[in-house]
């Protein structure tokens, strides 16, 4: 795996994003290796915990628009799509759907898995990034992370389980505030309103993680497998993938419309978007 680390210590296991030139984000390839890696480290008896960082002081920014607004890799698209040839036509719903399909099985692994999953947020995670953080089962924040919606800035409309349970952990107010308008979170804010569990300074960020993650492992993990699918069943989890499958058909829908295709060009030009709602 070219861009997805896989480590073992002594029953914690560690996935790290490590695609820094494009800020930790996510093309076919590396979405289907994140996949590859969540289902080996979930199912894995000797794994009793695991932790999902980014490399370089980014944890992950989503899928990649670069690679979307080029039109992908045939390569790569030939797996699914087996009529894409690559290059860019302003359809991008199925481009999306490429990578969406690997990250919501991700997502839908770590909430099956019966042991903890960690997100170790140093610095930003946006959009996908940060819909892969809040489908952990604690999150842990270096105080130079950073949280942010993001999608609404090209015009989309939110997938890899942040509508899910962006609600379910901060409120339907303080969720709208954020799909709406957009405020990047700091560390502290985070955990004021319950968007993260803790929040360490980075220069002790992997040391203190490695601590939580090896108090984790060595704890009654057959307990916590019971307890944690209990309450993820208190909580309606069990509906997760229903609506993963709604929010990849609805963003794949919004992608091939105008206002994306607006939205994409003035994020690469660095210009503000003009929307028109169609």
């Amino acid at each position: 795996m070219k861009h997805i680390k896989v480590e073992r210590d002594d029953g914690v296991g560690v996935i790290t994003i490590d695609r820094v030139e494009r800020f930790n984000s996510l093309d076919v390839a590396t979405a289907q290796d994140l996949r590859k890696a969540g289902l080996q480290l979930a199912r894995d008896d000797g794994v009793r915990a695991v932790v999902i960082r980014g490399a370089g002081g980014i944890f992950c920014s989503g899928a990649d628009l670069k690679y979307i607004r080029a039109g992908g890799d045939a390569a790569d698209l030939s797996y699914l799509a087996p009529k894409a040839g690559g290059g860019r036509d302003d359809r991008y719903g199925e481009l999306f759907k490429q990578i969406l399909e690997y990250i919501h099985s991700t997502i839908s692994e770590i909430k099956r898995a019966p042991k903890p999953f960690v997100a170790a947020v140093d610095g930003v995670a946006a959009a996908g990034g940060f819909g892969i953080a809040m489908a952990c089962d604690l999150v842990l924040a270096s105080d130079r992370a950073s949280f942010e919606w993001a999608y609404s800035k090209t015009g989309l409309t939110g997938a890899e389980s942040s509508t899910f349970f962006l609600p379910k952990l901060i409120g339907l107010r303080r969720a709208m505030e954020m799909v709406l308008m957009n405020p990047r979170i700091d560390p502290q804010r985070a955990l004021r309103i319950g968007l993260i569990n803790e929040v360490y300074p980075a220069a002790l960020f992997e040391a203190e993680t490695m601590a939580v993650m090896r108090r984790l492992a060595d704890g009654p993990t057959a307990a916590y497998a019971v307890a944690k699918r209990l309450i993820n069943e208190a909580a309606g989890v069990d509906r997760l993938d229903y609506h993963l499958d709604r929010e990849l058909e609805s963003l794949a829908r919004i992608a091939d419309t105008g206002d994306f295709a607006a939205g994409i060009d003035a994020f690469f030009s660095k210009q503000p978007p003009r929307f028109n709602g169609k």
